[in-house]
């Protein structure tokens, strides 16, 4: 690994230790990253898995949320009528565009991940504030497209069902 690339590995670290996010080091393909971060966010007793990588040979850092639909949404998304599930998918896919996100949807197998890629700056470095806006970002998308999800799935899943849902996010705050 660069000099250039340990020096932001040991930033980002830093920037989630400091605010006590940090979870794991991933797994990285050496050939295609040069490192990886798993870390929770927002702070607090209900969390949302994320991460952090840099791809190798590029000035930039990617922040993703890769999101699971539940089972019971996933059981309420195909009950509904006239091609519900499929203007689900397209509310988000219009929401992630129109808030300027990259993301992938896998419509066969219920899953979709956002992810915002921030450039360094020419000394290979990154501001805290900066970096956090990125993380906030996508955690905002990946809050509003469950409650898209929510909308979508509501009167056809109990209520109970949702709030047991690992990817729950009615209840952030960003200020607990």
């Amino acid at each position: 690994m660069s000099d250039k690339a340990n020096n932001i590995k040991n930033l980002i670290q830093d920037y989630l230790l400091d605010e006590g996010l940090l979870r794991n080091k991933i797994q990285i393909d050496e050939k295609k990253l040069e490192f990886g971060f798993q870390f929770i966010f927002p702070p607090g007793p209900i969390t949302q898995k994320m991460v952090v990588i840099k791809p190798k040979n590029k000035d930039l850092i990617i922040i993703s949320n890769p999101i699971q639909i539940s089972p019971p949404q996933v059981d309420a998304l195909n009950s509904l009528e006239n091609n519900g599930k499929i203007f689900f998918f397209m509310d988000i896919r219009k929401f992630f565009l129109i808030k300027d996100v990259f993301f992938r949807i896998d419509t066969q197998k219920f899953r979709y991940e956002i992810s915002e890629q921030m450039f360094l700056k020419k000394d290979g470095t990154i501001s805290k504030n900066s970096f956090f806006k990125g993380v906030r970002k996508v955690f905002t998308c990946s809050a509003y497209s469950n409650m898209l999800l929510n909308e979508h799935c509501s009167g056809k899943i109990k209520p109970g069902d949702i709030t047991k849902s690992k990817d729950f996010t009615a209840d952030f705050s960003l200020y607990s």
